[in-house]
């Protein structure tokens, strides 16, 4: 059975993973489907596009990536510390490049802190803090390896991770 990423991934161990995502019930991410006929390669560029516009929000450096006919690896690194370093408005600009998030956050991107209350400044402040612990973090589902709906992809996925102590494993590892 897998384990659920909290308790995989530790920062105090490693900020190095190497993170596997793949489809399930033969679905194709990309290539040509032998069985079908069909082919999703252009979905190859969709996944790499992705993957990049997803390191540019998160605190998570693609160090290396392969994308294969029904899964993907990265080799990742999780940089807290620089999640930490934002400041709030580019924290909530960050996130709401891909979430949405509560209108009072809308509404304080688009108006600053003009006609808020203290209160709902406080609110716009809680909700920074929740988003920043998440961009320097992939314990949740969230991050450069993307969420369930991210890949564009038919079918489920599943995936998991292999922890690297250092930079200096992945060279060797065959992983890469």
């Amino acid at each position: 059975m897998p384990y659920p990423r909290s308790a995989l991934v530790s920062l105090d161990a490693t900020p190095w993973y190497h993170v596997i995502s793949r489809c399930v019930r033969r679905a194709f991410l990309c290539g040509e489907d032998l069985a079908t006929g069909r082919n999703f390669e252009h979905r190859r560029s969709w996944i790499v596009e992705r993957m990049e516009q997803l390191a540019g929000v998160f605190a998570v450096d693609v160090a290396a990536y392969a994308v294969m006919s029904n899964h993907f690896h990265q080799v990742v690194r999780i940089d807290a510390e620089r999640a930490q370093e934002w400041p709030q408005d580019e924290v909530l600009r960050r996130w709401t490049q891909l979430y949405t998030g509560p209108e009072l956050v809308q509404q304080y991107l688009r108006d600053g802190e003009a006609g808020l209350s203290s209160a709902q400044l406080a609110a716009v402040q809680g909700w920074a803090e929740t988003y920043r612990a998440r961009l320097g973090d992939l314990a949740d589902g969230d991050g450069v390896c993307g969420s369930e709906s991210d890949s564009g992809a038919a079918g489920d996925r599943s995936g998991g991770f292999r922890v690297y102590l250092d930079c200096r494993a992945t060279a060797g590892s065959g992983h890469a």
